[in-house]
């Protein structure tokens, strides 16, 4: 038995149906061993786009993703998508290659100081340095990944521990009497690398593969629950913000809609949480949530810290009672001090709470009337202002005509930044877990990893890909690797030619757009190259034909993209975040 089979045998007790990779030698066994017990490999075209497809998996299944990447450059193109999983939560495994055991720090292929790279962006970081240390701390890493607050892990894993002992005698030249020598060094080296060799298999007769250990994370006191309760009976304007930690719980999923339902609180969504309540829901408003915060009276931030989104604490009024429930202690207390803080699983909280508290008979109509008004004002603004005509296409009227084509089961993509915040004025999820974007990290390149993985989780639904025409270019690549994989995802491109974020406050500060110009370039042609189909839109009647055919394509295996020339808009004017 190798090490890559040890792997096998975890990730299969631990209920991984996926793995990402883009191949290398140090890592081959893992691979091939996986693919034996059914696990699926998906190679990709860089390694950030596995992690990215792992974290991906992670949010939407409730499993931690997994991503085996190759020593050296391997490891180190993960760095990005790695603490963008750490900040975002989510709970996955990153195996990696390394050089051999005795060669390290000697100048083997690939071999640097993975460890001082990676630690300080993961939750746990091991080296394996026997072969049955592998699947002992795979198990644990497992249980850490997900336990407290969720985030990455990283296992490294020499390339001698993961082949058959035979070959790896043969490698360090401890088998048999070839090479032997005469002089009293060659003897000793000899003796020294079988012993070696010897430490490696060493633990192997009667290893059993571990069980998944039980994941624990916080949990909340009768007391805490008390104060709550007794602050919504007397509010008048409460508010309940609920961020992407509140979904963790992915199978207790419905639960958590019931219990906000039950809860009757006016409630705003963000990260992984849009889309929660579906399309539409009484209890959802999507705009002027700061002036709503403003405002109110109770306000329960549900796994959302007061970081930039929230001004630092600022959007919320200095009179409300401010009740912070996260898993993260830092963030519990974080820029501002809660009235009530409660280190506890933010949908589990949300789940007890709608068991024990019973909203008013009047159920805050009034207040909700006032929301309402405001959301329904900025609707129509939204509209007035996708009226607007231009050269090009209308990014706004682009979105307006998109969501309604959008199938019940889709799930939406973001990846980039002026364009696809422009989509989230408009676009809306159909359900839990049918969005996904980075989170705080606010990293571009994420679309094509993200996208693979809800096609692979959700293999029968319409997968979305908004992409920024800058964003693209980060992961475009990859359509080679939905072509090959008969994943058929569909990508909408936002083509201004223009890093238009960064441009429209750059250019009327500074005077200079450097930096900020692309040309409008054949994005379309990019992924037919790599075995997909697009079109490119100069206006909207092409773009609702590249949807129609785009829907076909995707029936076929086909993968899609389509490439939406788009005028430059003050839409999203002063947008720049500190």
């Amino acid at each position: 038995m190798n090490g890559g089979e040890l792997i096998a045998q975890v990730l299969v007790k631990q209920g991984v149906k996926f793995m990402f990779t883009l191949c290398g030698g140090h890592i081959s066994p893992i691979l091939s061993e996986a693919k034996a017990l059914g696990i699926r490999i998906v190679d990709v075209r860089h390694e950030a786009t596995a992690v990215f497809a792992a974290d991906a998996v992670a949010r939407l299944s409730g499993i931690p993703g997994v991503a085996a990447v190759t020593a050296g450059p391997g490891v180190t193109n993960t760095l990005t998508a790695v603490k963008n999983a750490q900040m975002a939560q989510s709970p996955l495994v990153l195996l990696g290659g390394a050089a051999a055991t005795a060669l390290k720090g000697r100048g083997a292929l690939q071999d640097i100081d993975q460890m001082a790279l990676i630690k300080p962006h993961v939750k746990w970081a091991r080296v394996a340095n026997r072969v049955a240390d592998l699947p002992v701390l795979l198990n644990e890493a497992f249980r850490v990944s997900q336990e407290g607050v969720p985030g990455p892990v990283f296992l490294e894993c020499p390339i001698d521990l993961l082949y058959e002992e035979e070959l790896v005698r043969s490698w360090y030249g401890a088998s048999g009497s070839e090479g032997l020598g005469k002089s009293l060094q060659s003897r000793l080296i000899k003796w020294y690398l079988n012993r070696h060799v010897n430490r490696l298999f060493k633990g192997l007769e009667g290893l059993n593969v571990p069980e998944p250990k039980e994941v624990r994370y916080p949990s909340h006191t009768q007391g805490a629950l008390n104060k709550v309760v007794k602050l919504l009976a007397s509010a008048q304007r409460p508010v309940m913000v609920i961020g992407s930690q509140a979904l963790l719980g992915v199978s207790k999923t419905d639960e958590l809609v019931s219990a906000v339902e039950a809860l009757g609180i006016p409630v705003f969504l963000s990260g992984m949480a849009r889309g929660m309540l579906g399309k539409g829901h009484p209890l959802q408003f999507r705009h002027k949530r700061r002036a709503a915060l403003k405002e109110t009276d109770v306000v329960i931030l549900l796994g959302v810290p007061c970081d930039f989104r929230m001004n630092y604490g600022r959007h919320i009024g200095r009179k409300a009672s401010y009740i912070a429930v996260n898993r993260d202690r830092k963030q519990l207390y974080q820029n501002r001090r809660p009235d009530v803080a409660i280190l506890w699983d933010s949908g589990d909280f949300i789940r007890a709470l709608g068991g024990v508290f019973t909203p008013p008979a009047s159920g805050w109509a009034d207040w909700k009337a006032v929301l309402k008004g405001r959301n329904d004002a900025r609707e129509q603004d939204i509209l007035q202002r996708a009226d607007a005509q231009y050269d090009k296409i209308n990014p706004l009227e682009l979105f307006i005509r998109l969501e309604p084509q959008l199938a019940a089961n889709s799930v939406i993509v973001a990846d980039g930044g002026d364009f696809v915040a422009t989509g989230s004025y408009i676009l809306s999820p159909r359900g839990p877990l049918r969005w996904l974007d980075p989170g705080a990290f606010g990293t571009l390149g994420v679309g094509a990893g993200f996208a693979l993985g809800a096609k692979l989780v959700y293999p029968d639904a319409e997968v979305w890909l908004i992409y920024g025409d800058g964003t693209c270019a980060y992961s475009i690549a990859e359509y080679d690797t939905f072509a090959r994989h008969n994943l058929p995802v569909i990508s909408v491109v936002g083509n201004d030619a223009s890093w238009a974020q960064i441009a429209r406050d750059q250019v009327e500060i500074l005077k200079d757009d450097v930096a900020t110009v692309l040309d409008y370039s054949n994005y379309d042609l990019v992924a037919e190259g790599y075995g997909g189909k697009g079109r490119r839109c100069e206006n909207i009647s092409e773009f609702l034909f590249a949807v129609k055919e785009a829907k076909a394509c995707i029936k076929q295996g086909i993968p899609y993209l389509i490439n939406a020339v788009i005028a430059k808009t003050d839409f999203r004017k002063g947008s720049i975040s500190m």
